[in-house]
């Protein structure tokens, strides 16, 4: 009971996040609807701010694509882990990818006993699915019905949040001064080239730190 409880708090938790993507798609001049499918379908937190930063501040759906898939690719690297955890087959695969996240991982590989990894995968996956993804609608609904978001602060929402995503996983020396780098280099090169490329060009010092 323990590890259910403990699992659907992560999802309330974390799902209530959605309410802030939902703001910054509709700052970002998205529609109510490709808010909630950007949520329904990639639901992928970094990836989903990413891709409406850069598309937003006037980046190619290119580059906003290719930013959300860096960011979101280590969730291939989970399934690998979770694959070898759950042995699941047929449309159960399809599913258990679909909410294999950092949270959903992070609980099941935090147990002792394989029954305790396969609940707190699926309570923890599903919980933060559908709050993420009720939260969002309401996010969204909700920036659409005050009008004007600037006016509101809400166009500067989503570097926030995704500093505040990002911050608690810098975790080691190498890290941080990675995430500095990146910033920095970043922050350089802005008004010299094409919204979305700053955030590229960053994955070559975090293959460089992660190869050393």
């Amino acid at each position: 009971m323990s590890v259910k409880r403990d699992s659907i708090g992560v999802g309330v938790s974390v799902g209530a996040a959605g309410v802030a993507f939902g703001s910054v798609a509709i700052a970002g001049h998205f529609t109510v609807a490709q808010a909630c499918v950007l949520s329904l379908l990639l639901f992928s937190g970094a990836s989903q701010f990413a891709l409406v930063g850069v598309m937003s501040s006037g980046g190619s759906p290119l580059a906003a694509i290719l930013t959300g898939t860096f960011l979101g690719s280590r969730n291939g690297l989970y399934g690998t882990r979770m694959a070898s955890i759950l042995k699941n087959r047929g449309w159960r695969r399809v599913v258990a990818a679909q909410i294999t996240i950092d949270e959903s991982t992070g609980m099941a590989i935090a147990q002792e006993e394989t029954d305790q990894q396969h609940t707190a995968f699926w309570f923890t996956g599903f919980a933060v699915f559908f709050f993420w993804n009720i939260c969002t609608f309401l996010g969204a609904v909700g920036a659409k019905a005050i009008g004007d978001t600037a006016a509101w602060g809400l166009d500067v929402v989503s570097p926030v949040v995704f500093i505040a995503v990002l911050w608690p996983r810098l975790t080691t020396r190498n890290l941080k001064l990675a995430a500095l780098a990146a910033f920095t280099w970043a922050l350089c090169i802005t008004e010299v080239v094409p919204s979305g490329v700053p955030i590229l060009t960053t994955v070559a010092i975090a293959v460089f730190v992660g190869w050393k």
